[in-house]
């Protein structure tokens, strides 16, 4: 690898050809605030920085100031970061900034959060000097995200969240000058538009620009109605998620999170891995069932069954690929089979009204609120989620309630509903569905036991790739991509009828779950996202059981209430089918002069 050696405030630094001076300065411990920028490099993509001009730098034989992000590296440069040049130039660009900028900072939903608070704070600025007119946009809202277009500040991440990272092309700049916002197309509200709702946008925004649409007050006034028992589900990746809030960046805290979930007031704290156990019995019966019917001569059988576990893809795969729908699981999703089993047969076992329990889920994913609140998955107008919010909302929730997090003690989930396996851990990964179902399929197939349970092969960070697993003799093709713009490449083999694949895991966000749009920010940092991935493999290895079909109360279920796996109960509860969602093309209109 060619490097290149240069002076950064008098630091000898040696990088990589290619690299920026964001980037070199970060290697030598020295940090450029900027507010558009993000290094992407690592997860395979392309940012297009440049808008903001906070991290101008000198560069000596420069008249100008640089834009460190744009300007990579050379051999022999000496570059100052810090003069009071630079200095001033970046004070009065924020100040221009915060001029046009709502000060609400105490309200706002990304306070203490918020990269332009930060950078404002660290510029020293404690006044506004320029004063005049400010834009004002109508505040946009779906039932997941909030677009306030008031505080948007140009940096254009959310743009290349949308284009480039996950390919559905919603976003994007519209105007120039003073008037020039990131919109969508037609200035259309955000739920009319091919968004999937997947949130990537909101993780990246650097202010209070794009948030979740929180429901919080919806979950205290719940657990504060005495006429109703509340029960809470937490998704794999939450507990690798949430600990960064509160100084376990990275770290499983599933103990202390059931403990503080406790105190908050639930009536009992379930988990979603019991959920996703119970995915595997179908999802994977769904598969084996469409491998042997191939196997026996079906032509007509779809192959490659697609995962369905993941709404961002889903919507993705309604709103652009809708003739894909008969290749995609019919199993729902681990949060709405938790919510089926919860309203129809928990609320039984309690002798209560299904309309008198209300479940909570606590997800890393801001399109689960979409999810839940699809008509489909629920009975008689009562949701089978009624509330869904994200790790970032249960951590404000944990500060809400004064808890000390890092004094809690350790306590376990509840009991039907809270016992599972590794292979439900590891959903939160890319690749960790497909290998969580290929530990069931393969012995519910051979009727053998696995000689490993870590399928290896199926983990790692690329975008796109693809195992063969030998089933005792057949050879099953796995792809797995993260990142809807990686999983294009995937979509178009099946489109085409050129895929080579037998089974195909899609999730919407980089790293899966565990870098979902509803997690605490990682701003596209690849070494937080490896820690959140290795934790969950790591308590997937403590566990005594690390397969779906050996949970004990997996297996009661199906003894005691639905039978077998895709059968006639466990189906009509536990399956669902898709829609075509794409949204209607607005004509152009013409001008024509008679």
């Amino acid at each position: 690898m060619e490097t290149i050696k240069l002076t950064i405030d008098n630091k000898q630094v040696e990088v990589a050809k290619g690299t920026n001076l964001v980037e070199a300065a970060a290697s030598a411990g020295i940090r450029i605030p900027t507010l558009c920028y993000m290094n992407l490099h690592d997860l395979g993509y392309e940012n297009k920085p440049g808008a903001c001009r906070i991290c101008v730098v000198e560069v000596e034989g420069r008249k100008n100031l640089a834009p460190a992000c744009k300007t990579v590296c050379t051999e022999g440069m000496v570059v100052r970061t810090h003069t009071p040049r630079v200095v001033n130039a970046r004070r009065t660009v924020m100040e221009l900034i915060l001029s046009n900028h709502p000060n609400d900072c105490l309200t706002c939903t990304k306070n203490g959060h918020c990269e332009l608070q930060r950078t404002a704070q660290d510029l020293g600025i404690r006044e506004i000097k320029y004063r005049g007119e400010t834009t004002k946009y109508q505040k946009d809202m779906s039932v997941s995200i909030v677009r306030d277009m008031d505080k948007c500040i140009m940096c254009r991440r959310c743009e290349t969240a949308c284009n480039e990272i996950q390919s559905v092309g919603v976003l994007s700049a519209v105007n120039r000058g003073f008037p020039a916002v990131v919109s969508t197309a037609f200035n259309d509200p955000i739920q009319t538009t091919n968004c999937i709702n997947c949130g990537q946008c909101v993780a990246v925004c650097p202010t209070g620009a794009l948030s979740e649409n929180s429901n919080i007050a919806d979950v205290l006034r719940a657990i504060a109605d005495p006429s109703k028992t509340v029960v809470v589900q937490t998704a794999p990746a939450v507990r690798v998620g949430l600990g960064q809030d509160f100084g376990f960046s990275g770290r499983s805290v599933t103990g202390k999170m059931v403990t503080a979930l406790r105190r908050l007031g639930f009536d009992y704290v379930f988990d979603t891995d019991f959920a996703a156990d119970l995915t595997i019995m179908e999802e994977g019966t769904e598969l084996l069932g469409r491998l042997n019917a191939a196997i026996g001569g079906d032509k007509g059988v779809k192959l490659p069954l697609m995962t369905s576990c993941c709404p961002g893809w889903v919507s993705f795969m309604e709103k652009h690929f809708p003739e894909l729908a008969d290749n995609l699981s019919t199993a729902k999703s681990p949060q709405q089979m938790f919510g089926a089993i919860a309203k129809n047969y928990f609320a039984q076992k309690l002798g209560i009204d299904r309309k008198d329990l209300v479940v909570v889920s606590v997800m890393p994913c801001v399109a689960k609120k979409a999810e839940a609140a699809r008509p489909e998955f629920s009975r008689d107008g009562d949701p089978d989620v009624n509330i869904s919010i994200t790790t970032r909302e249960l951590a404000h929730m944990i500060r809400f309630a004064n808890m000390d997090f890092a004094l809690l003690e350790e306590d376990d989930f509840d009991r039907p509903l809270g016992e599972s396996t590794g292979a439900g851990v590891i959903f939160g990964a890319t690749g960790g569905v497909i290998e969580a179902a290929v530990r069931t399929a393969y012995e519910v197939q051979t009727k053998k036991p696995l000689d490993r349970i870590d399928f290896t092969e199926l983990r790692g960070m690329e975008g796109v790739r693809s195992a063969t697993v030998d089933f005792d003799g057949t050879p099953v093709r796995i792809g797995i991509a993260h990142g809807l713009a990686n999983a294009r490449q995937l979509i178009r083999e099946v489109v085409n009828g050129t895929s080579p694949y037998h089974a195909i895991e899609i999730m919407a966000c980089p790293g899966g779950c565990i870098g979902g749009g509803g997690q605490p920010y990682h701003r596209g940092d690849i070494r937080l996202l490896q820690e959140r991935t290795e934790s969950l493999y790591a308590e997937d290895a403590h566990k005594p059981l690390r397969k779906s079909h050996e949970n004990p109360y997996i297996q009661s279920l199906y003894r005691d209430f639905l039978g077998e796996p895709c059968g006639h109960l466990s189906h009509e509860l536990l399956h669902t089918r898709y829609y075509n969602r794409k949204p209607v093309v607005k004509p152009c209109s013409t001008n024509t002069k008679k």
